[in-house]
């Protein structure tokens, strides 16, 4: 049955979904993508000038991964306009919206005005295979921002969630020395049992010296200016973390050690393959 969505801001994820909700007879209703020259004349995709007029054509409503980048406004790379968090959901009273790494004070905003607020980001499906291009693309930052081989650089992963868990196994079939760091006993348990060096995070100070790359997982900040001491000017910094990042940017810039704040990765190196993803969830929740 073909339904009608609302898409509303959001990376170049949300264009291949229009594109792939419109493929399928779906009607598509965009705002704040009016810079994308791909969803430009195509069958069933409605580009709206109006949020107001986008909002009233339906009921279910798409945005963006992460839904904010600065807590306030909604993330859309693709449009010039910028639209408040608060003043966006106050027009949508008893709508659906869908979208990813939504903050506990825009979930209170959505409750106080009746609009019903799921973040896909917590869906285990979507967050698992997610992590495959999370992955890929930060090898791509490596290869892109190393000046050797990537064979035999030692690697330090700050975390063992599902990010963690995917990216180390790569790295190692890349022939990489991969540490990873985690602080419950029974994560750094199955660290050891996956084959990977293993150390707990709150005694790694002295040893940051001794790595090459060290990309962090953990949503908050956990190298800050005491840490930042003991690592290497020539150390490569990757931060995978959600906002507000999990390093003090301001003294890795003192140290002239280059950090590189890897947000919305999957966006970026693989946008087909994880607007697929999204579909696929989107369409289970409207169902139910």
């Amino acid at each position: 049955m073909e339904n009608i969505y609302g898409i509303l801001g959001g990376d170049n994820r949300n264009i291949k979904l229009s594109r792939l909700l419109a493929k399928e007879k779906n009607i598509v209703y965009t705002y704040g993508l009016e810079k994308a020259e791909e969803i430009k004349n195509i069958k069933n995709i409605n580009i709206c000038t109006n949020l107001k007029e986008m909002i009233e054509k339906t009921n279910n409503i798409i945005s963006a991964i992460p839904f904010s980048k600065d807590g306030k406004n909604i993330n859309m790379p693709y449009s010039k306009e910028k639209i408040a968090i608060q003043d966006c959901i106050k027009l949508m009273k008893n709508k659906l919206l869908i979208a990813g790494q939504i903050s506990e004070e825009t979930k209170d905003i959505a409750q106080k005005n009746n609009c019903k607020i799921i973040d896909i980001m917590k869906k285990e499906e979507i967050v698992i295979l997610n992590t495959i291009a999370t992955a890929e693309g930060t090898i791509q930052i490596l290869m892109e921002n190393t000046e050797t081989i990537l064979q035999g650089l030692n690697v330090l992963i700050l975390g063992f969630g599902r990010v963690s868990k995917t990216l180390a196994q790569k790295l190692k079939l890349l022939q990489m020395n991969v540490t990873c760091a985690a602080r419950k006993e029974s994560d750094i348990a199955w660290i050891e049992t996956y084959g990977y060096n293993f150390i707990n995070i709150n005694n790694i100070n002295g040893k940051y010296s001794e790595y090459d790359v060290i990309i962090n997982t953990v949503p908050s900040k956990i190298i800050t200016e005491k840490e930042m001491a003991y690592i290497n000017q020539k150390t490569l910094i990757i931060d995978l973390a959600s906002y507000p990042g999990g390093i003090d940017f301001e003294k890795a810039m003192e140290k002239n050690i280059k950090v590189i704040w890897a947000l919305g990765i999957p966006g970026k190196v693989a946008p087909e393959t994880s607007a697929i993803f999204i579909k696929r969830e989107i369409e289970k929740l409207i169902e139910k």
